[in-house]
């Protein structure tokens, strides 16, 4: 839900590459290798979901890759985050309410909201829960050249 198509662009003069998000247009990283820039893509993608939560914006999920993009995702539990996230704009939820629901403090609210903060698995899925929301898990198999389109 949370993967998003990443292109990389050669730098012929530095020997780089430079991975862009069209998804998160704030996401920009760079890479010494393909592998090293798909890498450093997800660190990237993890920063730009913070900027966004900072700036209070629904967080988009991934679209659809074109060809020669990559697909990158972010870690489960930033994703979980940015589900909550965007689960309490849908909801209208506060952080203040949501809170309460959790019968936590403020700041273990805004913790619990920092995608680059770790925070424990069972609370963010317990809050998506609080706001009628449920995590579903799917692992598969896959394959280096999968993450090519």
């Amino acid at each position: 839900m949370y993967t998003y198509p990443v292109s990389l662009t050669h730098d012929a003069d530095t020997g780089s590459w430079m991975a862009s998000c069209r998804d998160l247009p704030l996401m920009h990283s760079v890479g010494d290798s393909i592998e090293n820039a798909l890498s450093e893509a997800a660190f990237g993608l993890v920063t730009a979901l913070a900027i966004e939560v900072d700036e209070r914006r629904p967080i988009p999920t991934g679209s659809a890759p074109l060809d020669g993009e990559y697909l990158v995702s972010v870690p489960l539990l930033v994703a979980m985050k940015a589900a909550l996230h965007n689960a309490m704009i849908e909801t209208g939820t506060r952080k203040a309410e949501l809170a309460r629901k959790l019968e936590q403090k403020p700041p273990q609210i805004d913790r619990l909201l920092d995608v680059e903060h770790s925070s424990r698995i069972e609370t963010v899925e317990l809050a998506l829960r609080k706001l009628n929301r449920s995590v579903t898990l799917t692992i598969t198999a896959s394959s280096p050249s999968d993450m090519r389109s």
